[in-house]
Parts: C-alpha cells; sequence; structure tokens
C-alpha cells in the first residue's frame, strides 16, 4: 500500500510503500493524533518511519500504481 504523509510547515509530502493494511495504519494514525504521540509505520523494507501526531497534516492511503512508460496514448 503506498503512504503519504503531509508534514506541517513542510513543502514535501513523506511518501512509502508498506505491506500494512489499510486498517492498521487508520488505527494508527487515530492513536497517535489523540494521544499526541508518535506515528510509527514500517516500510515494505522493514525501515521504521516515526512522524510527531502534533506534526501530521494528512495521511492519504491507496494502492500503488505501476510506473507509465511513455509520452501519452496513441
Amino acid at each position: 500500500m503506498e503512504i503519504k504523509i503531509g508534514i506541517q510547515h513542510s513543502a514535501r509530502e513523506l511518501s512509502l510503500e508498506s505491506n500494512q493494511t489499510s486498517e492498521e495504519v487508520e488505527a494508527a494514525v487515530a492513536a497517535a493524533l489523540k494521544d499526541d504521540g508518535v506515528l510509527t509505520l514500517t516500510d515494505d523494507k522493514d525501515r521504521k518511519v516515526l512522524v510527531p501526531g502534533s506534526k501530521i497534516a494528512y495521511v492519504e492511503l491507496g494502492e500503488p500504481t505501476g510506473r507509465r512508460v511513455g509520452f501519452g496514448t496513441i
């Protein structure tokens, strides 16, 4: 699953691929926001990503998309 996290006062977003389900990610985000804790996610290479709950602007969940090849439809 592709996860994008917007960080307050940062022009760039954090993007990662994870093997966690959307329900697991939603529960982790809700817990981090509720308790003003730290959002901890694991990417598909078993690296941990830590984000302070108070700095999260948004979280976007989606399925990974394949890379497009070419310059348009023919």
